[in-house]
């Protein structure tokens, strides 16, 4: 997508050394525009947990690079060893999102393949960009799969805008491009579609107001910015024609998690007859799970980041400020699970999908064990 008119990517190769990772610092957005320099697999671990890059897609695609800075700096005589232990250290960085295990995994299997370490390294290499590549791909087929929902959606609006609802940041920023939840929105902008976006500010780190909104705006989208609480009330009022929302992992069953907050939109949507989508690659679909109220691991992160906010002054500084006594505790449930009963369908980058395990495992059988 674009930035200042120019188009980028969340994640590349820096002049074209695979030893040195380039990333957006999207803990400095909307403010500052800054990249850095990732190098080893300790980078690449704490740009993952303290959300310097964050998003099922782009955690997938920073593992698979930080796999291949692990084969790169590996020592020859304990390669194994040294692979399998930034393995673990990277899959241990967050626990929810499943395309971090998955993309690790699929590195450990094409390394596994080749015989020579100096083979091995230049399959790492490959196999990193390979990921990264498929990601933007599949974001990009996702847009084009519900294009023409969208296209029939505003037919029925005789020229109104189609008012979509987002909650936190699944657009190209949570990816290496296009987006989950944004690619459809951005296929029909482009296609010119009317159309407007609430955005849910998406407390705590407030993701939909720093970056879903940063991004609809370099790309030219209407949009308005809402508190979380602001979604129900537009919905009893008609001002929301659909739901649109990414998710971190999906259950074989359909459960979805996703930011915390999420649950609420789908039962103000289910309240309310409007449809509640969710967009994914199929690396973020878990195979091995089925109740994801029982099964799915929920992040628990920093109090800090409920009792304070970050954000410029009107002086134009950037701080960091409390919010709530001292003394007072804060509870930090990073993630909550959408019940698939509650999904009106999956988008997929093969297409739309009922969020059931007759309908996930028919569309995804070849990615079933």
């Amino acid at each position: 997508m674009k930035v200042n008119g120019q188009s980028t990517r969340t994640i590349w190769v820096k002049n074209g050394d695979p030893s040195q990772i380039e990333i957006i610092d999207q803990r400095r957005l909307p403010h500052e525009f800054v990249t850095m320099t990732l190098t080893t697999v300790e980078d690449v671990r704490a740009a993952i947990a303290d959300m310097a890059i964050r998003g099922a897609g782009l955690i997938g695609a920073t593992a698979g690079f930080g796999m291949s800075i692990a084969a790169q700096t590996a020592r020859p005589s304990f390669f194994e060893e040294d692979l399998q232990k930034a393995a673990k250290i990277l899959i241990e960085s967050r626990p929810t999102a499943s395309n971090l295990a998955w993309a690790v995994n699929r590195q450990l299997l094409a390394i596994s393949k080749a015989s020579s370490v100096e083979e091995k390294v230049k399959v790492a290499i490959a196999e990193a960009q390979i990921i990264a590549d498929e990601d933007a791909a599949s974001c990009k087929s996702i847009g084009q799969h519900v294009l023409p929902y969208l296209k029939e959606l505003s037919e029925k609006k005789n020229g109104k805008p189609l008012n979509i609802l987002t909650h936190c940041n699944a657009g190209w920023l949570a990816f290496v491009d296009y987006g989950s939840a944004t690619s459809p929105i951005y296929a029909a902008h482009e296609a010119g579609i009317p159309l407007h976006v609430w955005v849910d500010e998406t407390r705590p780190r407030n993701q939909g107001a720093s970056l879903t909104a940063w991004e609809l705006g370099q790309q030219g989208v209407d949009h308005h910015l809402i508190v979380d609480n602001a979604g129900g009330h537009l919905m009893q009022h008609g001002e929301v024609d659909l739901v649109i929302v990414g998710t971190d992992r999906v259950t074989r069953g359909g459960d979805v998690a996703n930011k915390i907050g999420t649950y609420l939109k789908a039962l103000a949507a289910k309240d309310n007859n409007i449809p509640f989508y969710v967009a994914l690659p199929s690396s973020t679909l878990d195979f091995e799970m089925l109740d994801g109220v029982k099964e799915i691991p929920i992040e628990e992160r920093d109090q800090d980041e409920v009792r304070k906010i970050w954000g410029k002054t009107d002086a134009g500084d950037l701080l960091s400020v409390e919010i709530c006594p001292s003394i007072t505790p804060a509870t930090n449930h990073g993630f909550d699970v959408t019940p698939a009963r509650l999904v009106s369908a999956l988008w997929t980058e093969r297409g739309p999908c009922e969020a059931n395990e007759a309908a996930i495992t028919k569309l995804f059988s070849d990615l079933i064990n």
